[in-house]
């Protein structure tokens, strides 16, 4: 089913011309990404004084960032990432930046904030989706995309981790809110360095003097088509698994007072993660995608479900770690799925489909779990983190045999 790939490899994935600008442009943008949740959240707790007050602008502003993922994507295959990304760019930055200073003294109104937050998860850029679709037309070869494709999982990955990390060396010397500043000005600067590569050069929009259609191609016309359904549901059923994942972890260690391993078991899930990224996408696959995909989240459910009958922690680090080695290989063969599922004009919005599955997901799956733990077993929880990933497969196995 595979074979070790005698194609190049990742550097030759760098030295595409102009990979390397665009790419390390999309990951200083993607970089605000992972500072901007802590840094808001910090900033909003310190400027109101209320843990509920934070939570309920983070879940506006993660909502809406989430949910509207789809509609922005739209905008930049219909008018081209150099006339779509700048203006989101600019008004994210800009409303970011209005958070930063309204958060950065005591006694800020939780309203004010929330409309904020809102409209600035509205305008987030879709630089990921953006910088998968010029990775299509980057490397062309199949081969070579799924190695492009692995590597940006993996480095979106690696930033998710860097950010916090960033975030908590700069709350020791300045207001949590510089780090929403920050995070404005990373992404002000990663878009607008993205839309001057010359890889975005044919990537426009529609020619001079032709008018756009009122709308291009809906949701729900694009989520017709069957590969692109089977991976945003199989996405979804990641993102449940994983966030609720994320919580059980936290319970498991704690339950068996060891609670502050967590991080260490935290960081095995990451670090499986990166590794089969870069092994998944260092092989050459001769499994057809949509079934490879359906593999690789029943065998995430799997390894999930055994986490919650590990007996010690050094036990749940290896199954995690296990259990990681299928997330990112999971996630970079749904893109590849949606990126060959529709036509060079709707794949940035095909490839924020997947997103939002996986985002809306994970989201979901943490607030399910979150009402069951402490009702239920702790192995009942596992399983029942697992079971959707386990479903979305077998219901898309079952459809593709039919």
């Amino acid at each position: 089913m595979l074979s070790p790939s005698h194609a190049p490899s990742y550097a030759t994935v760098l030295r595409t011309r102009h990979a390397g600008r665009t790419f390390g442009a999309a990951l200083l943008g993607r970089l605000s990404y992972g500072m901007v949740s802590l840094s808001l959240m910090l900033a909003v707790k310190d400027a109101t004084g209320s843990y509920s007050v934070a939570g309920a602008v983070m879940a506006l502003f993660g909502a809406t960032s989430v949910f509207l993922s789809p509609a922005r994507a739209a905008l930049i295959d219909r008018y081209g990432p150099r006339r779509a990304l700048p203006p989101m760019g600019a008004a994210y930055a800009l409303l970011l930046s209005a958070l930063a200073y309204a958060t950065w003294q005591p006694g800020a109104s939780g309203l004010r904030l929330g409309a904020l937050a809102v409209t600035a998860g509205a305008c987030t850029p879709p630089l990921g989706p953006v910088m998968r679709t010029v990775w299509s037309s980057l490397v062309p070869d199949r081969e070579l995309l799924q190695r492009a494709y692995s590597l940006d999982g993996v480095a979106e990955e690696l930033l998710f981790v860097t950010g916090p990390l960033l975030m908590g060396l700069l709350v020791r010397f300045a207001e949590p809110a510089a780090g929403v500043a920050v995070s404005a000005a990373l992404v002000l600067v990663g878009a607008s360095a993205l839309v001057s590569s010359p890889a975005l050069r044919g990537t426009s929009g529609r020619p001079s003097g032709t008018t756009p259609p009122p709308s291009g191609p809906s949701g729900k016309r694009l989520l017709g088509d069957v590969g692109l359904r089977h991976a945003a549901v199989v996405s979804a059923g990641v993102g449940l698994c994983l966030g609720a994942l994320d919580l059980l972890l936290v319970a498991f260690t704690e339950a068996i007072h060891q609670g502050a391993s967590v991080a260490w078991v935290l960081a095995a899930l990451s670090a499986g993660s990166a590794v089969g990224g870069l092994a998944y996408g260092a092989l050459s696959w001769r499994m057809p995608s949509r079934l490879r995909l359906t593999a690789l989240g029943t065998a995430l459910g799997v390894s999930s479900v055994a986490a919650g009958v590990s007996p010690n922690v050094y036990v749940l680090v290896a199954v995690v770690t296990v259990a990681g080695l299928f997330v990112a290989p999971a996630i970079t063969t749904a893109y590849l799925i949606a990126d060959e599922s529709v036509g060079a004009g709707s794949r940035t919005q095909a490839g924020a489909w997947v997103n939002t599955a996986l985002n809306a997901g994970s989201s979901g799956g943490t607030a399910a779990v979150g009402l069951l733990v402490g009702r239920l077993p702790l192995t009942v929880c596992f399983t029942l983190a697992a079971a959707p990933v386990l479903l979305c497969a077998a219901f898309t196995f079952g459809r593709d045999r039919r």
